[in-house]
């Protein structure tokens, strides 16, 4: 009778434990499925966005913030698909605007993402969900954290920001301890035929230059492009406005003419070999992208790195 329990009973027990771990895995699966939605407090009101974006349009840059989080991208603006930074990840991406609309449907996107000025916001609302933000209103890593919880990526976002912030802090400190911490640093860029000097918030570098590097800017920069974030001048005036050390974001095809002046050639920076030149195309973003490049232009000029 033993003998015939026994197997009887190690049956019994395999059902059970088969059963329990069933049971274990539907529940563990339960907690692991998210929804497919949730609602993100925009700066316009509550918006229903995907939990997990696939297909992303971009109108008015965040380009490099989104890609850096690793989501998909399917269309971006002219700026961005022209951002040499983003050549590689463009290659298969369309270009689109907030004109377009057709192009935009046909990209069947998930999410829309742009600027607070785009147009015809009320029928790109009707084909995706549409977040869009005030330019300026947040600091540049505070933006990148607050697209990170419209990705549902918040987390990763605020990684990035605090390993950019620690290796620009330290970069900072090796430049200044180098230079001196009262060597002055101005930006200028060549446009067309127009230059211009920037404040400490409008990309080309000014962020981490002035910010994150805490370099100092010269009196006069202060007085004109701190304000208003950018200041045109004439290339008669440049050495009131230059630095102890001169960066120059320069597009292809601007006017260049200055450079050849004996005005340009005096300015102390330049005869000292304080001079760095970087590309003006894709200079104006302020993403995780944009922004380790420029991390990485800064160390080299600076240091030598």
């Amino acid at each position: 009778m033993k003998k015939v329990l026994f197997p009887l009973v190690l049956i019994l027990i395999l059902v059970i434990s088969a059963c329990s771990n069933n049971s274990s895995e539907k529940k563990d699966s339960a907690k692991k499925e998210e929804p497919k939605t949730f609602t993100y407090e925009s700066e316009t009101g509550p918006v229903e966005v995907p939990s997990n974006p696939k297909r992303v349009i971009l109108l008015s840059g965040f380009t490099g913030n989104v890609l850096s989080l690793g989501v998909n991208v399917v269309g971006v603006d002219v700026w961005s698909k022209n951002n040499p930074t983003f050549t590689e990840e463009m290659k298969d991406v369309a270009e689109v605007s907030d004109e377009n609309l057709e192009k935009i449907i046909e990209l069947n996107p998930d999410l829309i993402i742009g600027l607070s000025n785009i147009k015809n916001l009320d029928k790109l609302k009707e084909i995706a969900p549409t977040v869009t933000y005030t330019w300026g209103k947040l600091d540049y890593l505070s933006q990148h954290v607050e697209i990170g919880k419209l990705l549902n990526k918040e987390k990763e976002a605020q990684a990035w920001v605090d390993d950019f912030k620690a290796r620009s802090e330290k970069a900072g400190e090796e430049i200044r301890a180098k230079i001196g911490e009262d060597a002055t640093v101005t930006v200028f860029e060549a446009y067309d035929k127009q230059l211009y000097v920037f404040g400490n918030n409008w990309a080309r570098g000014t962020e981490i230059l002035y910010q994150a590097m805490n370099l100092k800017m010269p009196e006069k920069v202060k007085e004109m492009a701190l304000k208003d974030g950018y200041y045109a001048v004439s290339a008669e005036v440049l050495p009131e406005y230059a630095g102890d050390y001169v960066i120059i974001s320069k597009y292809a095809g601007a006017d260049i003419a200055f450079q050849k002046t004996n005005t340009y050639k005096n300015i102390p920076a330049v005869k000292n070999n304080h001079v760095y030149e970087m590309e003006g195309n894709g200079a104006s973003f302020s993403d995780p992208v944009t922004l380790d490049k420029q991390l990485e232009f800064f160390k080299k000029s600076f240091l030598g790195e």
